[in-house]
């Protein structure tokens, strides 16, 4: 039609339908490029979408030309033609509506998508070589791992040796990290104990972190340690919880097991991308001889009580015997004192000098009642298990602490009616003894200990309740650790309750603490009948 003669100054191929969907006109690109006379389904058919999000029951809208024909207004989409010889163009394809027509324009951009294809391709290519010489780069390292495993060997061999050579589990501790930080190139390596579910850091070398009272990791990960499995993973933290890492770090978590017991975990931190399967067997290795030291370490420490405990029933025993011989002399002295005192006239003096005598008994009496209790507290003859009256026990402690108490402290006992417990009554004297005494410390002052037993189910329990200046929430998981004490350089060895904790497992038992600062402490200790 001459209106549209215009068309055919344009460069875009240009297709003209009425409301009928009849061609009306077509220009001269699009004669040249799709022939003069054309078949509008046939044509419509030869075009797909590029990308096709249409959802329709509607078969013809799948093609793109008949979308642009019904749609209600413009319409602008990027088609795929498919020519005679199965050739392949790209057309941005758009439309104008115009009173009753539609006019539809199809530019080429095949060489445009062309161009961006081959520079993907191009850019895969960079990537292949590139990759190529990545995996060039990392052979021509296989020669200087193979020199460095070596050399790591070698360090491996010095770790055994720190285990070998020291029975300080610290020392030990902080020179087998010293030397995993070095063969491994890791930023900080650290051993964390396991106990009650927890676990809790107790040496670290590397970079420094403030750790909590406790860690825990994820879930994932927690299985592969009970399965005694080491754990190797990129992470953004280190465990649940932890700030952010930059970027994410190779960490790497080896279990330390005894036997089937779950000692703890040695972790590894790395920045360095690398795989350790050649090593996986170093650390296994590692993870066994970090155990027996462990291990070696916590029975030196009870052997080193043990000694202790020997050698304090040798001396009480000697020190007995000495003080009977003066006390027994004293007291023969004094029974005779006192009948001369009956015969004296002086009625005066006679009451004062009775007095006397009678101070003297009492203190005589009191002198063999504390040589008695050290003699029954040290129980040397007693090493067997055997039945015992846990009150008459715990009095028995009580006695010997008397001048911690005496004036002071007052001691509220709420004693349940219990039966003969089978234990090691040298060994829970050992333990009343320092709660008690750690009790009696931490009061300033003036104040109350409240001793409190009951039977329950098969079990005995007993709480020792103080209302001293109680614990920290910081500190409160250290203290049935070996070597960790509150009282200061040279007050405190750091034993105390880490001994009372294996005496009362020894009893498979259990002893718990809850405490609040300003308010107390409280002990509680459960052992079976």
């Amino acid at each position: 039609m001459q209106k549209f003669s215009i068309f055919n100054q344009y460069r875009d191929a240009i297709l003209v339908l009425n409301d009928r969907f009849e061609v009306l006109f077509t220009n001269n690109v699009f004669k040249r490029i799709f022939g003069k006379t054309i078949d509008i389904k046939q044509f419509a058919h030869s075009f797909n979408f590029d990308i096709c999000l249409l959802d329709t029951e509607n078969i013809e809208l799948i093609s793109p030309i008949f979308q642009a024909v019904h749609a209600k207004e413009n319409f602008t989409t990027n088609a795929v033609y498919r020519g005679e010889n199965s050739e392949i163009f790209y057309y941005e394809l758009s439309t104008i509506k115009k009173q009753n027509y539609t006019i539809l324009f199809l530019h080429d951009i095949s060489a445009e998508t062309k161009l961006i294809e081959t520079e993907a391709k191009l850019q895969s290519l960079h990537k292949a070589c590139q990759d190529l010489e990545n995996e060039n780069e990392s052979l021509s390292k296989i020669k200087t791992d193979a020199q460095a495993q070596a050399i790591k060997i070698a360090l491996i061999n010095k770790v055994s040796n720190i285990f070998a050579g020291s029975l300080d589990l610290p020392k030990i501790l902080n020179s087998a990290l010293n030397e995993l930080l070095a063969i491994f190139g890791a930023f900080r390596v650290y051993y964390a104990e396991f106990s009650d579910g927890k676990f809790r850091v107790k040496a670290v070398q590397g970079n420094s972190f403030d750790y909590p009272a406790a860690i825990e990791f994820d879930e994932r990960t927690f299985e592969t340690i009970k399965n005694k499995q080491i754990s190797i993973t990129n992470k953004l933290a280190e465990f649940s919880g932890a700030p952010h890492f930059e970027r994410p770090v190779l960490r790497i978590v080896v279990p330390v097991f005894h036997l089937n017991n779950l000692k703890g975990v040695l972790t590894l931190l790395s920045y360095k991308k690398r795989e350790i399967e050649e090593e996986r067997e170093i650390l296994e290795a590692l993870s066994s001889q970090f155990a027996n030291a462990i291990v070696r370490s916590e029975l030196y420490v009870q052997l080193i009580n043990s000694e202790k405990m020997a050698s304090l029933g040798q001396l009480v025993a000697g020190v007995a015997h000495e003080i009977n011989t003066p006390v027994a002399s004293i007291k023969s002295n004094n029974a005779i004192i006192r009948k001369i005192i009956q015969k004296l006239d002086n009625d005066e003096l006679s009451d004062t000098l009775q007095e006397i005598n009678n101070l003297d008994a009492e203190a005589i009496n009191r002198i063999n009642n504390i040589v008695i209790s050290l003699k029954k507290f040290v129980r040397l003859d007693e090493a067997e298990l055997q039945e015992a009256d846990i009150n008459s026990e715990i009095d028995l402690t009580l006695d010997l602490i008397r001048h911690e108490t005496k004036n002071r402290i007052t001691i509220i006992r709420n004693y349940g009616n219990l039966p003969p417990v089978k234990c090691y009554p040298n060994m829970l004297n050992q333990v009343f003894t320092n709660i008690l005494v750690n009790a009696c410390q931490a009061i300033e002052g003036e104040g109350t200990i409240d001793i409190t037993t009951f039977a329950q189910d098969d079990k005995i329990k007993i709480k020792i309740k103080d209302d001293g200046a109680g614990i920290p929430s910081d500190k409160i998981d250290k203290i049935f650790t070996a070597g960790y004490t509150t009282k200061g350089v040279g007050v405190g060895t750091g034993l105390g309750l880490a001994i009372c904790a294996k005496i009362i497992e020894k009893h498979e038992g259990e002893i718990t603490v809850n405490s609040e600062i300003g308010k107390g402490t409280c002990f509680t200790i459960t052992i079976k009948r």
